[in-house]
């Protein structure tokens, strides 16, 4: 849940008030109670969690149900490709953060830690099992 919820932010928009997120659950047919919320968001007794609640809250963030109500189901294709863009966009931070916190090392230190943060996504693309 907690993955649907930084994909919103990653998408541009504002991160979810409970109060958005209780409304879009109703007009999806299901009354969810903030106990209940944390109760989801925090993975405590997912055994208590309604099958129903799980279906509302996947029609709201516009995932196929499975992907919350199946153990094995898989990672919605537009939350991968937003995974991929965040790795990306952090890993483009970390670069600039290195540029000026190790501004004063030479440019062929610079350019090895640029390299290794390449090859680690490179790594990270050609393995589907990495998160």
């Amino acid at each position: 849940m907690n993955l649907l919820l930084d994909v919103v932010v990653a998408e541009g928009g504002e991160p979810y008030e409970f109060a958005d997120i209780q409304a879009g659950v109703r007009e999806n047919g299901y009354v969810l109670s903030r106990t209940r919320w944390w109760r989801i968001r925090s993975g405590e007794s997912p055994e208590a969690v309604p099958r129903e609640a799980l279906v509302a809250l996947a029609k709201f963030f516009e995932v196929d149900p499975a992907y919350l109500t199946e153990e094995t189901g898989e990672l919605p294709e537009r939350i991968e490709r937003e995974l991929q863009l965040l790795k990306k966009m952090r890993r483009n931070k970390l670069k600039s953060i290195a540029a000026r916190t190790l501004g004063d090392i030479d440019s062929k230190t610079l350019d090895a830690i640029n390299a290794l943060l390449d090859d680690v996504n490179a790594f990270e693309s050609e393995d589907p099992q990495s998160d």
